[in-house]
Parts: C-alpha cells; sequence; structure tokens
C-alpha cells in the first residue's frame, strides 16, 4: 500500500512540488484539469518569449518532465499517478504553440488540451497504455498538446 502525498510532503521534496505541479496535483478532483488552470499564467510568461526560446523552454521543460515524472512514480510506486501534472504543464505549452494572442485562445487552447487529454483518442491512448517511466507518463500529454495545438490553428485559421 502506498501513502498518499501531502501539501507537507511536496514542500519538501522539490522533484515531487515540480512533478505535482506546484501542488495544484493535489486537487481531490480533476487533478489534471487543476495542473493545465496553473499552466496558464505560466504560458502568459512563456508567451513573451521569441518562438525559438519559447520552443527552447518547451523542449528543456519536456526532458525534465521526463525525469520529474518518473522519480515521483517510483517515489510513489503508482504509474502515472494523477498528481503528477508536470505532464499537464508541458502538453498544454505546446498547444499554445504560435497561439494567437487573446483570452479566447488561452481558454480555446484549454478546452481543446484537456478533451484530447481526458479522451485520449488513439494513439494517445495506445501511448499511455505501453510506454511507461517518465518518458511515457509524459508522451501521451506531448501528443495530446501536438493535436490539440492543430486544432487552435485551424480554429484560428478558420475564424479569421
Amino acid at each position: 500500500m502506498t501513502r498518499a502525498l501531502t501539501f507537507a510532503d511536496l514542500i519538501v521534496r522539490p522533484v515531487h512540488w515540480l512533478a505535482f505541479g506546484f501542488g495544484s496535483g493535489l486537487s481531490p478532483k480533476a487533478p489534471g484539469t487543476a495542473g493545465t488552470v496553473v499552466a496558464i499564467p505560466l504560458y502568459l510568461l512563456l508567451s513573451q518569449l521569441p518562438l525559438a526560446g519559447y520552443l527552447l523552454v518547451v523542449l528543456a521543460t519536456f526532458a525534465l518532465g521526463v525525469y520529474l515524472c518518473d522519480k515521483t512514480s517510483r517515489d510513489l510506486g503508482v504509474h502515472d499517478h494523477p498528481g503528477i501534472v508536470w505532464d499537464e504543464f508541458v502538453g498544454y505549452w505546446i498547444t499554445m504553440i504560435a497561439a494567437p494572442a487573446g483570452w479566447v485562445w488561452v481558454v480555446i487552447g484549454f478546452l481543446w488540451f484537456r478533451l484530447f487529454d481526458v479522451l485520449k483518442p488513439w494513439p494517445i491512448r495506445w501511448l499511455d497504455e505501453h510506454v511507461h517511466g517518465g518518458f511515457g507518463i509524459m508522451i501521451d500529454d506531448v501528443l495530446a498538446g501536438v493535436m490539440a495545438l492543430v486544432c487552435v490553428q485551424l480554429c484560428y485559421w478558420w475564424w479569421v
């Protein structure tokens, strides 16, 4: 039996603090959604970067996430614990690559990403079920982010 992490546990273990999205993954309901909400203000900061800088940060946070998610899932003894939401951060940031400015696009990106992350259409579900470790935790959200990115861009193309 694994012991649930508490907020105090997260504070003393920076790896878990990050993997749990600064504590947002402790949300008793919909921790993935809570993690994505916390990713929004960080996105607003990142969106000020030039595109190359933004992409570099996304790549670096993906690599960091592989480690964070792997370490935290091993420490908890649970693969892809629902409280691990760093993958939602990165998936949302992928969704928002080159997104148009404005709150409507922040929300549209949020909705598309959550839709793909929750429903897990093929091949997202396959990756979620067959790829393990930190990379496995991250890759399904990366693909959900890519699919949501395409939808955001198509919405913009259609809308404008």
